[in-house]
Parts: C-alpha cells; structure tokens; sequence
C-alpha cells in the first residue's frame, strides 16, 4: 500500500467561503441519501480531470502520456481509503479557488472556457459541474487531504481541512507525479470503506459505466462498455445479451427483443431497453416494481427509475442516460419534474412503435411478447397517457373466426365486418369452451359474424373502457344494446324459407305465452320478450341496456358477496319446438299453472346456462312435479 510522504513549507491557512459550518453540515447529513455517494462523487471528480488533461493535450498537440486511470487505495490498517488520479491536476491557485469555495464547479469553469474559446464542439461530457461533490468526503473522513499537481508546475500543493471552517495550503517538496489524490482518514465507524468487496461493488453500482479505467487492488473493476452511447450499427448481438445480463444479473437469459434508442429533442438522451423472457407477475411474485436505470453522463442516479415509462410498459428493462437532466446538486433527484413526462412522452412513444413495427414484420415474435406481457400492456388502455387507441390495437383476443393462437386484433376484425356493421360483438366465459356453449352466439354462428372470446374478466374491463374503435362500439352479445347488422338479400331469402317450412304460431298465443311467462317470473327479471339472437335454444338471459356482462357481475358477486347484479331479461325464442307447444297451450286457461312452472324452469336452465344458480331446493321439487306427470301417462303394464 502506497502511502503519501510530503514535506511542507509555509503552510498558510484560509477560510472558506460562506457558512461553511451549516454547508458542510448539510451536505453531509441531508443533501445526500447514503454515504456511499461519497465513492460515486470522487470518482466523478477524478474522472473530469482526465478528461480535461486528454482534451488539454488534443487541443495543444501535445501527445498523452500514460494509461489514464483511476486508482482506488485503501488502507485497512490506518483507516485511509485513497482516490487517485493521473489527469490534469491543480495548481496553488486553482485549489484555492475551487476546493475553497462552496458550490464552485471546477468542471462548469473549464467547459465555459472551452466553449468561450469558439470550440462549442468539444468532446466535453464532464460529470462534476455541481462544484459539491468534493465535500461529500467528509460524510466519511474528519480530515482530508488532496495533493495535486499540473504537468507544467515543478511543485505540486497540498490541501487540507477537518470541515471546521478552514483549510491550510501548502507546497509539498518532495516530486510528485500528474494529477490529483485525496486521502479520506476514515471517522470511526467507516471501516467499511476500506473493504475491498465493499468498494467494488460500490463502484459497479454507479460508476461502471465511467470512460476511464478504475483500478481497485490492481483489478479492472469497470469493464463493461456503455454501448447505449454507440451507434446501433456498431454494437453486435453478443454485446447487446452480456450488457443484458450485466443489467438484470440472469446469466444465460435472452430477451425476446431489445430497443436502441437516441433522441435529441426535447431532451437529449441515450437509452437500450429490453423485453424480459417471462413475466414474472404471471408467476406470482407480485407487482413488477423495478425501474430503468437513470445515468446523467454515465454516471448513475437511480436504479429503478419509474417515471420514465408508464405503468403498462414497467415490465422492460434498461437504462436510460441524458446529460440533460436539471438534477439537484446531489445528483439524486430531478428539479423538475416535466423533464420526466417529455422523456416518458418519447420513450413510450418509440416502443409502441416497436411494438407495432414487430406484431407486423415478425408475428411469431410478438405473439410470445403478448402471450408474456400482453397482461400488462392491456392496462395501457386506462392509462391517462393519450396512447389508448395505439395501445388497444396492440391488443389480441380469441374470435370465432381465428384459427392464430394469439388471437386477433381490433383492427383485423374492423377490416372484415359486415357491411351496415356498426358494432364488435365480445362473448365473456371461463373458457373458451364455455364461451362457445352461450346461446347467444347461435344467430352469430347462422350468419357467420365474427365474435371475439374473453376468457380473462380483465379483457372485459379493458374492452368496456375502451368503448369504441376505429368508430364501432364494443358491445357484449348479452347486451340489450346489441344490434345485428342487416340482413342480406340472401339472408333474408333463407330466411322465407325457413319460415315457410315452420307452421308458425298465431301471433295472440305468442303473446299471451309471454305475458303469462312475464306474470310467472315477476321482479325476478327485467323483462320477457321475443329475441332476434337465438336460433337452436329455448331461451336465454341478456342484460339490461347500459349493464355489465354477465361474466363480469358474476365475478363481482363472487368476490363480493354484497354485490347484487341487476335484473336480466329473458329472450324466448318462437321457434323452438318446446315455446310453439307452450303457446298451443296458452289459449286453454286450465294449462297456466303449468306454463307458469314451466316458466321458472326456463329461468333456472338460462341461469344455469349464464353460469349463475337458481334456487336449488325449488328447482329440484319443481322438477320432480314434472317427472310425477310424466310418469303418471305412463301405462303401468306392457299392452
């Protein structure tokens, strides 16, 4: 372990600038969140000071001399930790005026001077320009001390101050090589900034992704190269999954896609984002809450940044880096936080149209992304974003007319509709068998209309928030509101024939059946009435105008067991052979009290057909007063 012998002479004192005593205090106990900040501030320093010595020799023609490096020193035995560099270093003057005045960026001055100098091009992306980093050492140190020295000076100079309020300068005798250290002696209780395991991963928290090598105990600690600052053409597919699985630490896992991204306005910024293998939520470990790693020049800031992307994309994975961010003299948070709605607007904004350009050009892929995260994505159409409709035709269903296994979308169903067709038909189930088995999908199967299956009660809620699109409402085949489009001409022909091979029932016993089936049932529906949607079953129950699905009040009722679903109205259809026998009946007044039962049957094997239960104990007397009668015209002996 090397340490630092200097000589002094004529060390002189000085007093900062300002209320040193209430910065420093603040400094160290409120601006920054966590000690180990100290680390990422140092190394952000060291790193400007290479930077400013490689563009010093560019600019001069003069050539660099040595590997430009960070190295970090620490001393276990006497509680020092060091950080070192080889950059442009500091003079008398210069230590002075930027370690003695608080919130004084070096960094800022150099950049303002470069660009002064007409080179409003310089390829300066300096990280330490709030001139506060450097007093976060006494979080951990009582004293510091920082030896530095110019290429060009003979002497190099030391600084040195406990945080009271002074600082000594003096000329250190002995040579000194370029650049700068700064020895933290440790306060008690910060032991563990001279572990070596400790530093390490400090540094690979927040400072990976610095230009310059960092060395700790001779190893390269900061090997991974941030690609997201190349242009897409230069990264290869390797590079892309090792800097995924730098990110997520799942060695070995691919993503299903990754997304490149660089934008100059409004703000500017550099961004890889990636679609994870499996979600996670779907294997029951709870709400994704992870964010996107959020640099400010490489360097950085959070971890799990969530306001970046909008809740129904929290499922990628990336970072995001900007040196346009108006972050506090901490470089922990934002000042302001329009700056993140601007870079969410363009980041969402691009992956939806990844996500377009992919379910287009490579179907099989999306179909894994949406069988994955399609969960998720979904959640957009409630989003308060302006995105709803790109969202929603993003989304996939099952239909009666799909063969795909994902599904089709909203805008591939709008493209075959019916002429006249003002509607999309959605049928609610468990499953899609059960769906299938609804007899409200009869009239859709006779005239080959296309029905989309939900099998999930959260595509329900999505399709009813939604309400329409591309101009066409969104309407369950239970709904009263549900309207068919016309008839054509060769539809109406089959029809006539139909109707023309049935004998069909008198109008008046139609009637009168329906009024004594509408007497016999009371409040415990809506309505009876004739129905336009069946054409194989006796009957069925459809919900109210303006109410939810059936599916749907059934979940609710489930989870919430003081939950009443509205009354339904129950649709009879005239041409089931068992409803012409009923209306038969009807005109003789002795058979009422036997279409009366019969009525309350129906209801209860439409309940039973809607997934809903009637009143088991009735249902079952009932049914056996029908097998009485059954059985009593029954000959008791063979004739």
């Amino acid at each position: 372990m090397t340490t630092e012998t200097t000589t002094e002479t004529s060390a002189q004192q000085y007093s900062f600038q300002a209320e040193i005593r209430q910065l420093l205090h603040l400094l160290s106990h409120s601006l920054y969140q966590n000690r180990e900040i100290t680390i990422r501030e140092l190394i952000s320093n060291a790193s400007d000071a290479l930077d400013k010595y490689r563009y010093e020799a560019l600019t001069s023609g003069q050539p660099l001399e040595g590997d430009l490096r960070i190295t970090i020193e620490p001393d276990k035995e006497n509680r020092v930790l060091v950080i070192r560099d080889n950059g442009i270093g500091m003079t008398q003057q210069e230590l002075i005026a930027n370690l003695g005045t608080i919130a004084r960026s070096g960094s800022l001055e150099f950049l303002k001077q470069a660009k002064g100098k007409g080179d409003e091009s310089a390829d300066l992306s300096l990280i330490g320009q709030f001139g506060v980093g450097f007093y976060s050492a006494f979080m951990l140190a009582d004293r510091v001390e920082v030896v530095s020295r110019r290429e060009a000076e003979v002497v190099a100079w030391r600084w040195e101050s406990t945080g009271d309020g002074n600082f000594t300068i003096s000329r250190v005798e002995e040579p000194q090589k370029r650049g700068t250290s700064i020895r933290l002696h440790l306060k008690e209780g910060m032991d563990e900034f001279t572990e070596s395991v400790r530093l390490k991963y400090i540094i690979n928290k927040y400072s990976s992704f610095v230009p310059h090598s960092i060395y700790l105990d001779d190893e390269h600690v900061n090997d991974q190269p941030p690609i997201w600052l190349e242009p897409k053409s230069n990264v290869s597919e390797e590079q892309y999954q090792s800097f995924y699985e730098y990110l997520t630490h799942f060695p070995g896992q691919k993503p299903i896609w990754h997304l490149h991204l660089a934008a100059d306005s409004p703000f500017q910024f550099h961004s890889i984002l990636y679609c994870p293998d499996a979600n996670l939520e779907r294997m029951g470990f709870g709400r994704t809450d992870h964010g996107l790693h959020l640099c400010a020049r490489r360097i950085l800031v959070q971890n799990d940044n969530r306001d970046l992307l909008p809740d129904y994309l929290r499922f990628l994975r990336g970072i995001v880096d900007s040196a346009d961010l108006p972050l506090n003299v901490s470089r922990e948070a934002l000042q302001d936080n329009t700056v993140f709605r601007k870079m969410q607007k363009v980041i969402t904004r691009k992956v939806l149209d990844h996500l377009e350009t992919l379910s287009e050009e490579n179907p099989e892929s999306y179909e894994k992304f949406y069988r994955e995260f399609g969960v998720i994505l979904r959640e957009g159409v409630t989003n308060n974003d302006g995105n709803r409709d790109r969202v929603a035709a993003l989304l996939r269903f099952g239909s009666t007319n799909s063969a795909g296994t994902t599904g089709v979308s909203l805008k591939a169903y709008c493209d075959r509709v019916k002429a006249g067709q003002d509607q999309i038909y959605y049928a609610c189930g468990t499953d899609q068998a059960s769906v299938l088995r609804d007899p409200n999908l009869e009239v859709f199967r006779k005239r080959n209309v296309e029905v989309l299956l939900l099998t999930d009660p959260a595509d329900e809620y999505v399709l009813s928030a939604l309400g329409t699109f591309q101009d066409k409402t969104l309407v369950s085949i239970d709904a009263a509101e549900l309207k068919l489009p016309p008839e054509t001409e060769q539809e109406k022909s089959d029809e006539s024939k139909e109707d023309a091979a049935k004998s069909g029932e008198p109008a008046a016993s139609f009637d009168l059946l329906v009024g004594l089936i509408r007497e016999s049932l009371g409040h415990l529906v809506q309505d009876v009435r004739r129905s336009e949607r069946l054409t194989e079953s006796v009957c069925s129950l459809v919900n109210s105008e303006g109410s939810m699905s059936t599916t749907m009040q059934r979940i609710l009722r489930m989870n919430a067991p003081d939950f009443e679903m509205g009354r339904m109205v129950l649709e009879i259809n005239p041409n089931a052979s068992l409803i012409r026998r009923l209306a038969d009946l009807a005109g003789n007044a002795e058979n009422h009290g036997f279409i009366r039962d019969c009525s309350r049957q129906l209801h209860a094997n439409a309940m039973i057909q809607a997934g809903l239960s009637p009143d088991g104990n009735e249902m079952a007397a009932r049914l056996q007063d029908f097998m009485l009668q059954l059985a009593s015209q029954k000959p008791v002996a063979t004739p």
